[in-house]
């Protein structure tokens, strides 16, 4: 049994789990704050952790789904749980299925606007995975996907939408389809052969890393938002400093001509940055609070 759970985990890649959850509570952190002046309840942030999971666990079980005949296919891929026979596919029907439970489960015990907010969030869990067959601009909708953490943390906590949430939202959405997009020049190749669409496809490596910088610089200016529209003070400017360090080291890492440390840029970088962001965000609110 314990293998088996090892195995799903590995399918849905639990450790990517550093991208989204740390803004989710920076989200319920910032929408606490904002709305009532204190900190969200651990009763809320128990609920937020059950509705990422969730939430995660359907739309990467969903991708596996989806995209094992070409998985099967790409030698980077073809190991994975599907592919490699370790999980049957009813196997991870039934994990999706528990896993959109486990979603629906906690937005309703958060407050009616997330579960009015479900068909949304479940339309682009689903609909993520069929883009790359049809639009180059697959990256943003999977920043617009992974972007829901941190909007869910700030309507679990709060039960509304306001500017300061959407600014956070787009910001998450602009980092996100900047990272996808230099993590998918690895395929570039194989994606063209198997007429599967990316930014990388359409506009070339050299491109792409251009279009990621500008995504990153977007993301830039949204830190920079946040930090007025929520009231934020030094703490977080530090946090903010160290993620552009962050977000330069990414792409000076990475070039046209040298893709061997796109892992360290994809996954090593943006897992630190998430969580620095969260870090000296949570400090800068506590203090603030206790002050």
């Amino acid at each position: 049994m314990f293998k088996k759970i090892g195995i799903f985990l590995q399918m849905i890649k639990f450790e990517h789990t550093v991208f989204a959850l740390p803004f989710a509570f920076m989200g319920a952190l910032l929408g606490s704050m904002v709305m009532s002046g204190s900190l969200p309840s651990w009763r809320d942030i128990g609920w937020i952790i059950i509705a990422m999971f969730g939430a995660r666990s359907a739309a990467m079980g969903l991708n596996r789904l989806i995209d094992r005949v070409s998985d099967a296919k790409n030698p980077r891929t073809a190991g994975r749980a599907i592919p490699a026979g370790l999980l049957k596919v009813g196997e991870v029907i039934a994990f999706i299925a528990f896993s959109f439970f486990l979603l629906f489960w906690a937005a309703f015990k958060l407050n009616p606007l997330s579960a009015k907010l479900l068909p949304i969030a479940v339309f682009l869990l689903v609909f993520y995975s069929f883009t790359k067959r049809f639009t180059w601009a697959c990256h943003l909708i999977l920043g617009l996907t992974i972007a829901l953490a941190p909007l869910g943390g700030w309507v679990a906590v709060t039960g509304k939408v306001d500017w300061t949430a959407m600014v956070f939202y787009f910001t998450i959405v602009f980092w996100t389809a900047g990272f996808d997009v230099i993590y998918s020049c690895q395929d570039v190749e194989f994606d063209r052969k198997e007429g599967l669409q990316s930014i990388p496809v359409r506009f070339g490596v050299a491109g792409a890393l251009k279009i990621a910088k500008v995504f990153h610089i977007l993301t830039g200016l949204g830190f920079i938002s946040l930090l007025f529209l929520a009231h934020l003070s030094w703490w977080y400017i530090t946090g903010m400093v160290i993620a552009y360090i962050i977000l330069f080291y990414e792409h000076h890492i990475v070039s046209p001509n040298d893709l061997s440390r796109l892992q360290t840029a994809f996954f090593t970088m943006n897992g630190v940055l998430s969580i620095v962001v969260f870090s000296f965000t949570l400090i800068d609110l506590v203090v603030q609070t206790y002050k």
